[in-house]
């Protein structure tokens, strides 16, 4: 099989002179890290004081990373965070968070995103990050620990992004990026500002070949968003969203015995029956926040759209689904004094989405529609959910946080098909979801925090969707029968600011868990699931930043991860001891990057000349299946590995144009890995290998107008 040969320990020891080095160069030298606000919890404030794990990428970041197709190649860097790529379009990327998510046949669940203010994530917790336009985010959020509980229903983590807005000169841009397998990248931002009215509108395509059989796909995407400062104190942002991806075929996975002989090749059956899908989603969304005095800010949001979704499998089927989703939520912020004058930071709201789709299945021929439907039913998720924090001054030294959240989910289907078994139910979940934490403010440049809460996630509707018979075979019948997960979170943490230029965050933390959904079958496209009895999540996350001098800096990330089943069901019973799979037990990533004219401070616009970047990614082998099998005939490890990815920007002034050439190569040592697994695949095609040895090339101009 599949061996790296750079060692784990080698990777640690580079991580470690990289922190050796940052302690012996001058502060003196060095720039200042910047501070920034984020979302704690529910409240905003600062991210050294936040008490949680909070990790913020930045534009630069995200504009240095490449063509901005994939949320991976960025998340890859913040600790506690798995993200792969499956290279496989019609299936989007596989993300965890502290092991939530993991087990994701297709899309994103176990986590909750939010695109500016608006829900990504369906009621029942399934969601995309294809929809993340990248080429005009300003920042991504990643929260994890128990704080991410107040987000309700599915919340192992949050990840949130924001779209930049409209500076005081207008200007066009254009992005161009072609690369290895036929890859091709295009983007046209323009931003402008009338009087209070400020305008992003983002329209970007993308078209790739694939390393792969049956890979090839195609997108196209418009995010717009408009902000519009009616008075001082009342603000409104406007958005709108389009995604298109008229065809992405579906490679399927490997088995090891395929994987060993050719990566590049499709599953079995993936091209002579021509699998693959389509997807189109249009969403709008607004959200008004009004101010009413220095210590009361109200806020307000609404957002509705549709999805629809047609794929082929290789079992000679077909699915397809048109979804109408809709929400609105509603929220205050206030301040004030308590206790002999100690301050208190508080917030409160409200939470309502529902989504109904229409879900439908037949046989196929040769990739193509054929005979009568063999499935119609209309599926309905909803959610109405209450939240409250509010962090309190306990003398100069202490803050306590508190919060809770009570969460009410409803899952429904109705089966249209006119005979045969009856397949409707519907089931109703109940939560509350309270946070408790505290923070020592050791000193201005330490901070020490413990926190702990529950939180609950819920089936989806796709994973409600099929049940198991006594013979382990597939049923096409809703599964109200399905539990709730329930989690019980600790975490200890500490952040630390050795030096102006530099700083130092790390977490330890314990997550116990009855009733675990996982996958209990999956083939073709089809995943049933059960409960777990028990499982327990204990890890350890480090992230480390020095700004060296003012043209050297370096980033490392560290997660060490035990996720084990404890318990088993009557009905799934895994050995206990075993591993969860698709969760690597180490992940560790360290940059090093060199500024020729030295790294713009934040909100500066990045100086003219050369940057560079050496990306170090390293994770630890997984397992594929519950059974935690290495056998011949079942292997189901994927191997760990270490890949080396190279960036180089040049900026020029060419005119009144900014301009950035950009050239980047990943998996330089040409490494063959497994970039991501498929949970107790029936025909044991676990595996989705990553790329070989692969470059892009790219433009960007910037044009005031």
């Amino acid at each position: 099989m599949i061996n790296s040969s750079v060692s784990t320990p080698l990777v640690y020891c580079s991580v470690l002179k990289g922190l050796a080095f940052g302690a012996l160069v001058s502060t003196a030298q060095a720039q200042t890290l910047p501070e920034v606000m984020i979302q704690s919890g529910r409240l905003e404030q600062k991210q050294f004081d936040a008490p949680a794990s909070v990790f913020t990428i930045d534009a630069d970041t995200l504009r240095s990373s490449g063509p901005q197709v994939n949320i991976s190649d960025v998340l890859n860097r913040a600790p506690g965070v798995v993200a792969l790529n499956r290279n496989n379009y019609a299936q989007d990327v596989q993300i965890s968070i502290r092991g939530f998510g993991s087990r994701s046949a297709f899309g994103v669940r176990g986590i909750r995103l939010i695109t500016d203010g608006i829900p990504a994530s369906m009621p029942d917790g399934q969601g995309q990050t294809s929809t993340v336009s990248m080429t005009s985010t300003e920042r991504m959020e990643v929260l994890t620990g128990p704080l991410a509980q107040l987000y309700g229903n599915a919340s192992g983590g949050v990840i949130q992004t924001f779209t930049r807005e409209a500076g005081d000169k207008p200007e066009a841009q254009v992005n161009l990026y072609t690369g290895s397998f036929g890859m091709q990248r295009t983007d046209w931002q323009i931003s402008q500002r009338t009087g209070n009215v400020g305008l992003v509108a983002d329209y970007s395509t993308f078209a790739i070949d694939g390393y792969r059989q049956q890979s090839s796909a195609e997108r196209k995407q418009l995010n717009s968003v408009i902000t519009v400062d009616a008075k001082p104190d009342t603000r409104f942002k406007f958005i709108v969203n389009s995604f298109d991806m008229p065809q992405a075929k579906d490679a399927l996975g490997l088995t090891a015995t395929q994987l060993a002989a050719d990566p590049s090749q499709a599953g079995t059956n993936a091209v002579s029956r021509n699998t693959r899908k389509t997807v189109k989603q249009e969403q709008v969304g607004a959200v008004a926040e009004h101010r009413v005095d220095s210590d009361l800010k109200l806020q307000a949001r609404i957002y509705g759209g549709t999805r629809t979704n047609l794929q082929y499998q290789s079992t000679n089927l077909w699915t397809g689904l048109d979804r109408r989703f809709e929400g609105l939520g509603l929220q205050a912020n206030g301040k004030g004094s308590v206790w002999n004058g100690q301050q208190v930071t508080w917030v409160v709201g409200m939470d309502a989405d529902h989504a109904q789709e229409q879900r439908q299945a037949g046989a196929a021929a040769a990739g193509e529609k054929s005979g009568a439907l063999t499935r119609n039913e209309l599926n309905e998720a909803s959610n109405r959910d209450y939240f409250a924090q509010a962090n309190w001054s306990v003398g100069d030294q202490f803050t306590l946080t508190t919060g809770a959240r009570q969460s009410n989910v409803t899952l429904k289907s109705r089966d249209d098909m006119p005979s045969g078994v009856d397949g409707s139910g519907s089931v109703t979940y109940k939560a509350t979801s309270p946070v408790l934490g505290l923070t020592w403010h050791a000193q201005d440049n330490l901070n020490l925090y413990v926190n702990q809460g529950k939180g609950f996630e819920t089936p989806t509707m796709v994973e409600a969707a099929y049940s198991r018979d006594s013979s382990n075979a597939f049923v096409e019948k809703f599964n109200p029968s399905l539990q709730a997960s329930r989690s019980k979170h600790l975490e200890l943490g500490t952040k630390w600011l050795p030096s102006a230029s530099s700083r130092i965050d790390a977490a330890w933390f314990q997550i116990d868990t009855t009733n675990e959904i996982v996958a209990a079958l999956a083939s073709n496209g089809k995943t049933a699931y059960d409960n777990a009895a028990q499982t327990k999540r204990e890890g350890f996350e480090l992230a480390l930043r020095n700004q060296h001098t003012v043209n050297w800096r370096t980033q490392t990330s560290a997660t060490f991860l035990n996720a084990t089943y404890q318990a088993g069901s009557a009905s799934f019973s895994p050995p206990n001891g075993n591993s969860l799979p698709a969760i690597p037990k180490r992940q560790v990533f360290a940059a090093v990057q060199w500024s020729e004219k030295g790294f713009a401070q934040m909100g500066q616009k990045p100086a003219l000349g050369m940057e560079a970047g050496l990306d170090v990614i390293h994770r630890s082998s997984m397992w594929a299946n519950d059974a935690n099998t290495a056998t011949t005939a079942d292997y189901a490890l994927a191997p760990s590995y270490t890949l080396l990815n190279a960036r180089l920007r040049q900026r020029y002034q060419v005119g009144p144009a900014h301009v950035e050439t950009f050239v980047g190569v990943d998996n330089i040592s040409n490494k063959n890995t497994v970039s991501s697994v498929i949970i107790n695949q029936l025909s044991k095609q676990y595996f989705e290998p990553g790329l070989p040895r692969s470059w892009v090339i790219g433009v960007q101009s910037q044009i005031p107008l």
